[in-house]
């Protein structure tokens, strides 16, 4: 065979719509098929979608998801595919179907199974422990799942294949995308053989999966490159031939297959030689820029977010302040700006220039708005808690209030029209507990929870450039919560510039105190921090989902108790 041509098809998969998800991947395969394609590859879990937790200790779901996989074997039969989904034997097990001529040929098991960060998959898999190895027109091909490629424990069995199939479900982080690529090309000039690397695409409750398929040849090079952040299909003829030419010239790798230890099934394919015109690998695909990429998972997590939980439009409140001016942004650039609404609640504490602000952004993104003075109500809320109050300064506890009324008039819109409600807090006041528990914490979805407020910034800024919508007043403002008189962020907080720097080190690189120290920071200013973070955990244990965009997100990503009494520093 002197061409062979693979579909890599990045589909939107939604968890536990094994209908809805099956009938995508047959439609993709047929598709595949009629643009010759030899083998059309879908991601990891396609037909049950990722990850499905606890769906995976229900036994129809996984009888469901078995039925769908020899139905899709069935009404796929006049191409070959790679497909994920569950296997179920004595265990359950993460896998890779390889189907041709209308039935399930052979199983491949993933052996590497991801247990840190947001992955759980050790709860509920075995793992595998055989190679599939697929043989076509005398070239063999091996099928790997995600975490196979990626721990770098590869078998020596499957060194010196042409080809190395790896379907993926690996989630979007901004520092991920580079590294990822540098992976892969690394991995194809060490094995010397083709890596095609599918992954899949869409967000599921705060993960994003942003896609960005490839083909790298065993020089490491890519030659094919899908989208980021949507769903395609991308086309490529290989020369299977062209790894064995490379092979003969590196004894290294051709000496390292005997050094095998994992048992290998081996499949043969009958695949006729393509008559198809040849197609140029499509190289055009430009990898978008850290900033860029961020909002485009922003965006596609507030809009799969609302789609797959049955929401068409969202409602937020809009201060006047760069936070919910991003949110609003992202809500009307995923959701359509008809499907936003903007509720305004001025008190007696927000300044002109932050509701002229406030209504300039929604003109802008040309969103509805209501304007709802909270005065009336702070009064009546006064006056009721006076006697209780009485001989008492105002505090915090007063400020509280206003951001809980506003928090019930939102929840009403919510509940009255079923608008999701939108929280836009960041997450450097969520590290820190500068947001108000029942108040602006309130949602049903938190866009840029995981964004610290330095990031917000330059998302405001990188939207702007692709059209100004956010006023430049709200980005040069100082920032204000406006819950008293002349209020600022700064009168409580360090500069955002320096918290930040210090919420990554202390909550995403877990460095002691003494590190952050070390690193030149002010020792009285860290342990202020520090002290904020841990006391408001029990905040964020209550707070909304939102999208996963950093190494080390608040949620499933960081978990740490609530009560706890452990300190690195005998100061604090």
């Amino acid at each position: 065979m002197k061409t062979f041509r693979v579909a890599l098809a990045q589909i939107n998969a939604s968890v536990g719509d094994i209908a809805a998800n099956s009938q995508k991947i047959v439609e993709k395969a047929n598709l595949a098929q009629e643009l010759g394609a030899d083998l059309a590859i879908f991601p990891e879990l396609a037909v049950t979608g990722y990850p499905p937790q606890d769906l995976l200790f229900k036994p129809d779901f996984i009888t469901q998801n078995q039925e769908a996989m020899k139905a899709i074997a069935a009404k796929t039969k006049a191409i070959a595919t790679i497909t994920g989904f569950v296997d179920r034997d004595v265990d359950l097990f993460n896998a890779a179907a390889l189907s041709s001529e209308g039935e399930i040929k052979a199983i491949y098991r993933k052996r590497n199974l991801p247990n840190y960060g947001v992955f759980d998959e050790e709860r509920y898999f075995a793992r595998g422990d055989q190679n599939l190895i697929v043989s076509v027109g005398g070239h063999k091909l091996g099928v790997l799942i995600c975490e196979d490629l990626w721990s770098g424990a590869q078998d020596a069995s499957l060194c010196a294949l042409d080809a190395l199939i790896v379907i993926n479900a690996s989630p979007f982080s901004a520092s991920k995308s580079a590294a990822r690529r540098d992976l892969l090309s690394a991995r194809a000039r060490d094995l010397r053989s083709f890596i095609i690397y599918l992954n899949l695409v869409g967000a599921q409750d705060e993960l994003v999966f942003d896609g960005a398929s490839a083909i790298y040849d065993p020089r490491g090079l890519p030659i094919a490159l899908a989208k980021s952040f949507e769903e395609d299909l991308l086309l490529c003829d290989l020369d299977l031939e062209d790894s064995f030419r490379v092979r003969l010239k590196d004894a290294r790798v051709r000496a390292m297959r005997r050094g095998g230890v994992c048992a290998s099934s081996e499949i043969a394919l009958n695949i006729a030689p393509s008559r198809q015109k040849p197609i140029a690998p499509r190289q055009s695909e430009t990898p978008p820029s850290e900033i860029e990429a961020i909002y485009a998972a922003l965006k596609l997590a507030l809009k799969d977010y609302a789609a797959k939980n049955d929401f068409s439009k969202a409602v937020l409140g809009l201060s006047g302040g760069v936070d919910s001016a991003l949110c609003a942004t992202i809500a009307a650039d995923a959701l359509g700006y008809e499907n936003v609404l903007g509720v305004l609640m001025p008190s007696p504490f927000s300044s002109q220039g932050s509701i002229d602000d406030a209504l300039a952004l929604a003109d802008a993104l040309k969103i509805e708005t209501r304007t709802i003075p909270i005065k009336p109500l702070m009064d009546a809320y006064e006056t009721a808690l006076a006697p209780s109050f009485a001989g008492m300064p105002r505090d915090f506890t007063e400020e509280n209030v206003q951001a809980r009324i506003r928090a019930a008039l939102l929840m009403a819109f919510s509940n009255k029209f079923g608008y999701l409600l939108l929280s836009t807090g960041n997450k450097s006041e969520l590290a820190v507990g500068y947001s108000t528990l029942y108040g602006d914490m309130a949602g049903g979805f938190a866009p840029i929870k995981d964004a610290l407020k330095t990031t917000v910034y330059a998302l405001a800024r990188y939207r702007n450039s692709l059209g100004a919508v956010i006023p430049e007043a709200t980005l040069t403002k100082p920032p204000s919560a406006e819950l008293r008189e002349n209020q600022k962020d700064a009168d409580e907080l360090p500069e955002y510039e320096i918290l930040d720097q210090i919420i990554r080190l202390f909550v995403e690189e877990d460095y002691s105190l003494k590190e952050i120290d070390e690193k030149g920071f002010d020792p009285l200013v860290a342990r202020k921090v520090a002290r904020l973070i841990k006391r408001n955990e029990y905040k964020r244990s209550q707070a909304p989902i939102g999208a996963k965009i950093s190494d080390r997100a608040f949620g499933r990503d960081r978990r740490m108790p609530v009560a706890n009494r452990f300190t690195d520093d005998k100061r604090d």
